[in-house]
């Protein structure tokens, strides 16, 4: 039994039976533990091996052992493969338009799209906003690509802002795309010269050691349109930009065989369109749209003005051929208008007979019943060529009593009110007015419920992440895929900026973000405008202001003449004389208040008129102007 000295029990023999701890019966428990480790390293990593370990023990310890053996878990030591790739949206995924995203694999990164996108009601005085390139900046020595996937400016508008900042990688796009983005650089005649690399349908590039791209065509409603499959460390990454999936007049769906091949050759994530993805049913055909539009404007006596977007050259170039085939000759009035359809002209995407085509200063040379116009502004954007022509602003032509006008494109969400606004216009001044609610003069360029399910069930991508609109639209397009059987722990709605992380057998979000915050564009300023601005502009519109102009003695602190009060937005002063002199005398108590003995600060002395006349209005008409004090100390 062994001996006790000083308090402790020595020369004690275990009682463990003998097993892989050979004949010694004294032999420890540690030399046991690591030859069953050894043993259990020598066996092939299975999911079984904690399994055989925990057989092993009991093998060897058919009795209960006096000291308690901890269980080991093996695991496969990582392989080069399993290095997560990074995905990151920067824009597209809270919003109609900048669509940017990035995938980050070691120190390599490729980009596709750089989008801007149009100004809200919550920025009032942008020109557009782009986005947020703060990360990339700091990494631009690593990025070795930007792909585009088409010539929409919600796709390519924010390139001429951030390519010096990102260190100017290749741009990779058709040659419409190339055309339309150094059409546009021309505006920018001191930011360095873009490489950009032409692409074909089919054609595969070898874009660094981790990056390959396969560009192959989809259905847009403009030429060239491609889609990306991405090939990576862990999987091919599928990208459709915008599409729609066309179909022929007996509804069957045409040109899948790309969406068919790619997905039977595997797909690990598939970022889909949710544009328009509650809108039941499949895509109109862009077949019967041009048959509505040839027999409505055959069926036209004057003349007619179709106001659509100038990138969709796809039906600008069908225009033009009914006009043609019906004797009409076309005006082209607005810039991008006509700097699309001449690009599109010099490619070969747009063909028609010499003298179809004529400059807006001659359509006074033809009959009204000759004549189609072809005119941006279906948004009813302020600057565009319909609302000039509407307002008698245009140089060349005015709104006549039984002219047809046509919107020949869908509303944006948050455009409703200024097309009303035009529609109305129109009629007032006798206008004829056909819209695409009317009847069906236009087709999406993006792909409703059924089409995308469509896609979803074509790709069967092991992950899904839809992108392209507000969170509304990108939950219904969740729940689409989960009716094709996408598992819904594979479906992830992420937001601007998150970061996730993937590998072959894992998609997760992790609880870092990079920047993504709205970059505004005002004028010629790129990122000047911040959210205190904007906070001061909504409340100058919508509060209005009162300026305060105090003049006071730089030595002894006190007034030298009534304080002058100025106000603009906030009430009519002839009519409120009452409250501008209360005004005053306020401004004339806070000023008696100040100490004379020592010397004036002019920031303490603005800082209480503004709180104290800030109260002062908001009690007398529950009103908060913006307080401008102005102190001249002389």
């Amino acid at each position: 039994m062994g001996r006790w000295r000083n308090g402790r029990r020595t020369g004690f023999r275990s009682q463990r039976p003998q097993g892989l701890g050979g004949s010694n019966p004294l032999l420890p428990t540690s030399s046991i533990d690591n030859k069953l480790k050894n043993v259990a390293k020598t066996l092939s990593y299975s999911h079984d091996t904690k399994s055989i370990y925990t057989f092993m023990l009991r093998k060897t310890y058919p009795h209960k052992p006096r000291t308690r053996i901890q269980e080991t878990k093996f695991e496969k030591p990582k392989t080069k493969t399993e290095t997560p790739l990074r995905f990151v949206p920067l824009g597209g995924l809270e919003e109609i338009g900048r669509n940017m995203m990035f995938f980050e694999y070691q120190n390599e990164i490729v980009i596709i799209d750089a989008g801007l996108q149009f100004p809200e009601e919550e920025t009032p005085g942008i020109d557009f906003i782009i986005p947020n390139t703060t990360y990339l900046e700091s990494k631009k020595a690593n990025i070795h690509a930007l792909l585009v996937t088409h010539g929409h400016y919600d796709h390519i508008g924010a390139i001429p802002y951030i390519m010096n900042k990102i260190g100017n990688p290749p741009i990779y796009t058709t040659s419409l795309t190339k055309a339309i983005i150094e059409k546009r650089q021309e505006d920018f005649p001191n930011r360095s010269k873009l490489n950009i690399i032409t692409v074909k349908n089919g054609e595969k590039i070898k874009l660094s050691n981790n990056f390959e791209a396969e560009f192959f065509g989809i259905a847009h409603t403009i030429p060239e349109s491609v889609a990306i499959n991405l090939k990576t460390p862990v999987g091919n990454i599928v990208n459709l930009g915008d599409f729609k999936i066309e179909n022929d007049l007996n509804g069957e769906p045409t040109d899948v065989e790309d969406l068919k091949r790619i997905g039977k050759e595997g797909v690990i994530m598939f970022t889909v369109d949710s544009t328009n993805a509650d809108k039941p049913g499949h895509s109109e055909s862009e077949r019967m749209v041009e048959k509505n539009l040839e027999e409505l404007i055959g069926n036209t006596e004057g003349r007619i003005i179709i106001a659509m977007f100038a990138s969709v050259l796809t039906r600008i170039n069908e225009v033009i051929k009914i006009a043609e085939k019906l004797g009409r000759v076309v005006a082209l009035s607005g810039y991008s208008m006509k700097s699309n359809v001449e690009i599109a002209k010099r490619l070969g995407f747009i063909k028609s007979s010499p003298g179809v085509i004529i400059p807006v200063e001659e359509i006074h040379k033809y009959r009204d019943n000759k004549i189609l116009i072809l005119s941006t502004g279906a948004q009813g954007e302020s600057n565009a060529s319909l609302m000039k022509i509407i307002n008698g602003e245009h140089r060349f032509i005015k709104i006549k009593f039984g002219d047809t006008v046509m919107f020949s494109a869908s509303v944006i969400p948050g455009n409703e009110r200024s097309v009303q606004t035009l529609k109305d216009n129109l009629a007032r001044q006798g206008a004829n007015i056909y819209a695409s609610d009317i009847i069906d003069i236009h087709a999406s360029g993006h792909a409703p419920k059924e089409d995308l399910k469509l896609a979803m069930r074509l790709l069967n991508p092991k992950f899904l992440v839809p992108i392209h609109g507000y969170f509304y639209k990108r939950s219904i397009n969740a729940k689409s895929a989960v009716e094709t059987k996408i598992s819904p722990k594979n479906i992830f709605l992420m937001d601007n900026g998150q970061v996730a992380e993937i590998t072959k057998d894992s998609f997760t979000i992790t609880k870092e973000n990079v920047p993504a915050s709205y970059v505004m564009v005002d004028g010629l300023g790129v990122g000047d405008v911040e959210e205190v601005v904007l906070r001061d502009r909504k409340t100058l519109a919508q509060e209005g202001m009162v300026v305060a102009i105090i003049t006071l003695d730089q030595k002894r602190g006190r007034l030298l003449k009534s304080p002058d009060i100025i106000s603009r937005g906030f009430i009519y002063i002839k009519e409120n004389q009452e409250i501008l002199e209360e005004v005053r005398k306020k401004i004339r108590a806070i000023i008696s208040r100040l100490p004379n003995y020592q010397p004036l600060e002019a920031d303490y002395v603005k800082t209480l008129v503004r709180d104290q006349i800030g109260q002062f209005l908001y009690t007398k008409t529950k009103r908060r102007p913006m307080i401008l004090p102005v102190v001249i100390e002389i």
